[in-house]
Parts: structure tokens; C-alpha cells; sequence
């Protein structure tokens, strides 16, 4: 497994020593390694934003009939 070294703010390190503290994690490392592959499979799904206009279909904004569009 890879290392990494990061600077976190303080409070940050503080919400995850809780997390340890409270036993939902065993310790730090893994607590961090969950937490980082959570935000990446959330960034995937999002994925990141860009400048282009959302394209709409022609039965309503998000294609359901029962949405109006103004």
C-alpha cells in the first residue's frame, strides 16, 4: 500500500480522532483510507462541475412529463 503524507486542519483531524474515539473506525489509518475512497466514489458519481449549460430534454427539464418548464 501506498503512503501519503497530508496537512489537514485541525478541526478535520479532530472529527476523525471522534470517529476513532467512538469506534467506528480501529484507528486513524483507516479511518482516513475509508473516508478518502467515500469522497472519491462521490466525486466519480457527481464528477466535476463545468461551465456548460445542462441540456434539457423536450418533455421537461429532467425528462419526466409531469415537471414544467418556465
Amino acid at each position: 500500500m501506498a503512503r501519503v503524507n497530508i496537512t489537514v486542519p485541525e478541526h478535520l483531524e479532530m472529527q476523525i480522532a471522534q470517529l476513532v474515539e467512538r469506534g467506528e473506525f480501529d484507528d486513524r489509518e483507516e479511518a482516513l483510507e475509508d473516508v478518502l475512497s467515500a469522497g472519491i466514489r462521490a466525486y466519480k458519481t457527481s464528477g466535476p462541475m463545468d461551465d456548460e449549460e445542462p441540456e434539457f430534454e423536450e418533455d421537461g427539464m429532467m425528462g419526466h412529463d409531469d415537471e414544467y418548464v418556465f
